[in-house]
C-alpha cells in the first residue's frame, strides 16, 4: 500500500478536518494514488511554535544523544527501504532500483552526520594577558526552514533534516507536494527513533504561501532549499528580508568534456549513464556535451548505441531502465526545447518524442548539429534531452563550458594529467568529476557557484550553515 500522508507537528500526525487536499498522481499511468492534505495557516503557526519551544531544550542536548537518534534513523531507513522505494516510485516514477539505491545511500548520510555531529568542536584561542581564557563556541543557529524537491525527495531532506538535527537545530520542513511520501516517511522513522516532539515538523502546501508564511516569522533563523534558480531567488529576497542564514542549492547546466584522449568508449558508455538516471531530471546531470571533433564520431556512435538500447516503462517493472517524466507538465517542454533546436539547424539522432499513453513517458534523445543559442544550450532541459556539439581545442571547450551563469556540476573525460589539471583549475564549477560520477556523498562537500547556489552540504561542510560562532574572553 501507498503511504499514508499526514502532515507532522509537534511529534504527532495530522491529516482531515478542514484541510485543503491535492491529488497525488503515478506519473507511469496518470491515476490519482492519493490526496495530500495541505497545511492550514495554523498549521504553519502550530510548527513554529512547537519547533521554537523545542530548541530552547534540543539545543544543549548532548551530541551523544543527537547521535543515537541519527543512527536509530540510519537503521529504520535501512530496515524500511524496500516499502519507502516503492512509494517513490510510485509517485515519482523512477526505475526501482533507483529509487531503493537513492533510499539506503541515505542511511549512509545519517550515519556521517551521527558521526560528525560528535566532533563540532570549538578552540582556544592563547591569550595575550595570561589571566584570560579566550573561548570560541560553535552553537546552533535555531529554528530552521528547509525546502526540498521531488527528483529526489528522500535525499534532499535527508541532507537538510540530519544537518539541522545534528548541529542541535530544530526544523520545520516543507517537502514536495507532487511526490510526498520519501518524507511523511522520514517524519515516521524519526518519530520512532525518539526524536523529542517539535524537533522536526513537515508540512506541505502552496509553495508561495507556505515559504512567505514561514520566512516572514522571526522564529526562523536559518533557511535551506534546493530547486530552481528563479524561486531560490525569490527564497532569497524573503530571508533577506530577516537577515536569515541560507543554504542554495540551485538549477545548473552541466558541462560534460570529452577530450581528443579520453577513452572515449568509456565516457560515451559513463556518460549515457549519468544522463538518464532518473530521465535527466537531475540538479547535476550532464545537459550540454561537447567532444573533441577528432573523437566525435566515435563518441557519437558509441552513445547513440548505448542510448537506443534504454528501456523505457513503469518503474516497478524490473527490465525498465527509465521511468516516466514525473510531471505531465514537463511533456511539452521537453517538446519545446527540441522544436527550437531543430527549427536552428539540429538533428534528432534518436527519441524525440513523448510516447502516447497514459503515462507521462517522453523518449530518451540525442540531438546534433546544435547552434550555440539553441535554448537547450543556454537552459536546463531537466530532462533525457543530450546535446552534442563538437569542439576543436580545450580552449574553446573551456569557454562554452563557463559561458552561462551556472556552476554546480561539470564532467571531463581525459588521460592526460596536463589536461586534467587545467581543467579542474579553469572550470567554474562547485564540482568536477574527472573520468567518473564521484559527487553527493555523505563525505564530500556538495553545492554550486555562480547562480547554482550558497553554501555546501555534506562532508565536513555539512554543519557549517546551521551553526553561528560566539567568542568568550574572561579575566580571571
Amino acid at each position: 500500500m501507498y503511504e499514508s500522508l499526514a502532515l507532522y507537528i509537534d511529534g504527532r500526525f495530522h491529516a482531515g478536518g478542514e484541510r485543503r487536499e491535492q491529488d497525488v498522481f503515478d506519473p507511469a499511468t496518470g491515476a490519482v494514488i492519493a490526496r495530500l492534505p495541505h497545511a492550514t495557516a495554523a498549521d504553519l503557526d502550530a510548527a513554529l511554535a512547537a519547533a521554537s519551544k523545542a530548541f530552547l531544550t534540543w539545543r544543549t542536548s548532548s551530541p551523544m544523544e543527537r547521535s543515537a537518534v541519527l543512527r536509530k534513523a540510519a537503521n529504520l531507513t535501512r530496515e524500511r527501504a524496500n516499502y519507502i522505494a516503492r512509494n517513490i516510485t510510485l509517485d515519482m516514477g523512477k526505475p526501482l532500483k533507483e529509487a531503493l539505491g537513492e533510499v539506503t545511500r541515505c542511511a549512509e548520510h545519517l550515519e556521517w552526520h551521527a558521526e560528525e555531529c560528535r566532533r563540532i568542536y570549538g578552540r582556544v584561542i592563547p591569550p595575550r594577558n595570561p589571566e584570560v581564557r579566550q573561548l570560541v563556541l560553535r552553537e546552533p543557529v535555531g529554528v530552521c526552514a528547509a525546502f526540498t524537491p521531488w527528483n529526489f525527495p528522500y535525499t534532499q531532506a535527508i541532507r537538510k533534516v540530519a544537518a539541522a538535527i545534528g548541529a542541535g537545530c530544530t526544523l520545520v520542513i516543507k517537502g514536495p507536494e507532487d511526490t510526498p511520501s520519501a518524507v511523511v516517511a522520514i517524519a515516521r522513522i524519526f518519530h520512532d527513533a525518539g526524536l523529542p516532539p517539535g524537533v522536526l515538523n513537515a508540512v506541505w502546501g502552496n509553495p508561495p504561501e507556505v515559504s512567505q508564511h514561514l520566512l516572514s516569522s522571526p522564529v526562523v533563523r536559518k533557511v535551506s532549499f534546493t530547486g530552481s534558480v528563479p524561486v531560490g531567488r525569490q527564497i532569497a529576497a524573503l530571508a533577506a528580508a530577516g537577515l536569515k542564514r541560507m543554504t542554495l542549492e540551485l538549477g545548473g547546466h552541466s558541462p560534460a568534456i570529452v577530450c581528443e584522449d579520453a577513452d572515449v568508449e568509456r565516457a560515451a558508455d559513463e556518460l549515457c549513464n549519468i544522463k538518464f538516471l532518473n530521465a535527466g531530471q537531475v540538479c547535476v546531470s550532464p545537459n550540454r556535451f561537447f567532444i573533441h571533433e577528432k573523437v566525435y564520431d566515435r563518441f557519437m556512435a558509441r552513445f547513440i548505441d548505448n542510448v537506443r538500447g534504454i528501456r523505457l516503462g513503469s518503474g516497478l517493472d524490473p527490465q525498465t531502465r527509465m521511468g516516466p517524466l514525473a510531471h505531465s507538465r514537463r511533456l511539452p517542454v521537453m517538446m519545446d526545447f527540441i522544436e527550437d533546436s531543430v527549427a536552428r539547424g539540429a538533428r534528432v539522432e534518436v527519441g524525440g518524442r513523448h510516447l502516447q499513453s497514459s503515462g507521462y513517458f517522453f523518449e530518451p534523445t540525442v540531438l546534433s548539429g546544435l547552434a550555440r543559442d539553441s535554448r537547450v544550450m543556454n537552459v536546463e532541459p531537466f530532462g533525457p534531452i543530450a546535446p552534442c556539439a563538437p569542439f576543436k581545442d580545450l580552449e574553446e571547450a573551456i569557454e562554452q563550458a563557463n559561458a552561462l551563469p551556472y556552476g554546480l556540476s561539470s564532467y571531463v573525460f581525459t588521460n592526460s594529467t596536463r589536461s586534467a589539471l587545467r581543467l579542474q583549475n579553469q572550470l567554474q564549477a562547485g564540482n568536477v568529476n574527472i573520468n567518473h560520477f564521484g559527487q553527493a556523498l555523505p563525505e564530500v562537500p556538495f553545492g554550486g557557484i555562480k547562480d547554482s547556489g550558497i553554501g555546501s552540504e555534506g562532508g565536513s561542510e555539512t554543519f557549517d550553515g546551521y551553526l553561528q560562532t560566539k567568542f568568550v574572553s574572561q579575566l580571571n
